[in-house]
C-alpha cells in the first residue's frame, strides 16, 4: 500500500518530494535513491502508468494533479504509456548498489523497464 512510510518527514514535505522523484523518473527513466524512497517511488510511478493506459481527459487531469511538469505528462501519454500497453504491471525494476558514503544509507536505482 503507497504513502504507508513516512520517511522522516511531514506529510506536505513528502508529498513534494514524492511527486518531485515521480516526475523525474518518468523524465528521465532512471533514477539513483535510498532504497525505502524507492520502494514508495515506484508504487506511485506504476499507478501514474496504469492511470496514463487510459488514455482520456479524466486520467489525463488525474496525472496532471500529481506530476508537477506538463511535458512530462505528455511525455507519459504519447510515448511510455504506449510501450506498457500490454503489460499488467511490473514497469519499474529497483537495484540496490550498495550503501552510501556518507551515511551509510541503502542506495538503489529505480528505472524503467
Amino acid at each position: 500500500m503507497p504513502g504507508t512510510r513516512k520517511l522522516g518527514r511531514t506529510t506536505s514535505h513528502r508529498t513534494a518530494m514524492l511527486r518531485a522523484l515521480v516526475t523525474f523518473l518518468l523524465e528521465n527513466g532512471k533514477i539513483e535513491t535510498t532504497d525505502t524512497r524507492a520502494k514508495e517511488v515506484r508504487s506511485l510511478t506504476e499507478k501514474m502508468i496504469t492511470i496514463a493506459k487510459t488514455n482520456d481527459l479524466h486520467s489525463r487531469r488525474l496525472v496532471l494533479a500529481f506530476v508537477t511538469k506538463e511535458d512530462v505528462v505528455n511525455k507519459l501519454f504519447n510515448e511510455i504509456a504506449p510501450k506498457y500497453a500490454d503489460r499488467n504491471g511490473g514497469y519499474c525494476r529497483i537495484t540496490k548498489i550498495g550503501p552510501r558514503r556518507g551515511d551509510a544509507a541503502e542506495m538503489s536505482i529505480i528505472e524503467l523497464i
